[in-house]
């Protein structure tokens, strides 16, 4: 077989099941089947082994089932960062980027003593390593799941930031781990905010994530509640607490501020959802 004829038959089986990105998608799995990226553009007639025929089809039907590209190539790009993704690891996505640009932002106003960072429900470190390569950000790294947290430590030997990142396996609203912890400039969360009926309705790929990263209670509030109750007070005056919310929990979130001592803002992303709330402490 060729491998543009390879390509053809990927390319068509996740077109005709509905994917959208399905050029892009059939793309990378035969590089990641084995096909070096310059090759499949430069070299379409050229022959391809039985042994790459045969990855490329396994991992077009796990994807055809519904299992998320991420976990099949075992590696993703976020904010112009790699992260090993798998199992157990909550996928990083573009949503997220808006709390990091947001985040960026306020670091680069600050001196670089000024730039300790508190990532609260880590997952893979997306953020908390994010910032500590863009803005050379000291970043704490709090992550409850154990197989999430080795995902979380492989990525910072990834991104080469052990110098600044360090990882803590431990429950964010364990007394024990919160007590451990300092002060801060900036404490950001992607917290689990599906509610008890987004649980309900999962797209496929979705489905595939840890439960635990996305469930956020049967109103999707509870670790707002939770963080906003216990950690302002790890804060330093004049420092943000910022977190990503989901599509109409604005409303919801800002009040859990304020009923908190925190005048809270909105900041929307690409698509003009309001995706992060923020707070500056003032006292």
């Amino acid at each position: 077989m060729r491998i543009r004829e390879l390509l053809g038959e990927t390319v068509c089986a996740l077109a005709d099941n509905g994917f959208e990105n399905a050029g892009f998608e059939a793309r990378q799995i035969l590089i990641e089947a084995g096909i070096p990226q310059i090759k499949l553009l430069s070299e379409p007639n050229a022959e391809v082994s039985e042994n790459i025929v045969s990855a490329a089809r396994e991992m077009l039907e796990k994807r055809l089932s519904g299992y998320p590209l991420q976990y099949i190539l075992g590696e993703w790009e976020f904010y112009g960062c790699n992260f090993k993704v798998g199992e157990g690891v909550l996928i990083p996505r573009q949503d997220t980027e808006t709390a990091v640009e947001l985040a960026a932002e306020f670091l680069g106003s600050r001196g670089f003593s000024e730039r300790k960072v508190l990532d609260l429900c880590a997952g893979s470190g997306c953020i908390g390593i994010a910032l500590a390569k863009l803005c050379k950000a000291e970043a704490v790294c709090v992550e409850k799941s154990e197989e999430a947290f080795e995902f979380l430590k492989k990525n910072i030997g990834l991104n080469a930031v052990g110098e600044l990142v360090k990882p803590v396996l431990g429950d964010i609203f364990d007394e024990c781990v919160f007590e451990d912890l300092g002060e801060y400039d900036l404490i950001i969360s992607n917290p689990p905010y599906l509610t008890e009926e987004d649980m309900g309705r999962l797209q496929r790929e979705v489905s595939y994530e840890p439960e635990a990263a996305l469930f956020g209670g049967r109103d999707g509030l509870e670790f707002y509640k939770k963080i906003l109750a216990n950690y302002p007070k790890k804060l330093k005056r004049g420092g943000m607490l910022a977190v990503e919310i989901g599509i109409s929990q604005q409303n919801d979130v800002m009040g859990i501020f304020r009923e908190n001592g925190l005048e809270p803002f909105s900041e929307r992303d690409l698509n003009g959802i309001e995706r992060v709330i923020y707070s500056i402490k003032q006292k």
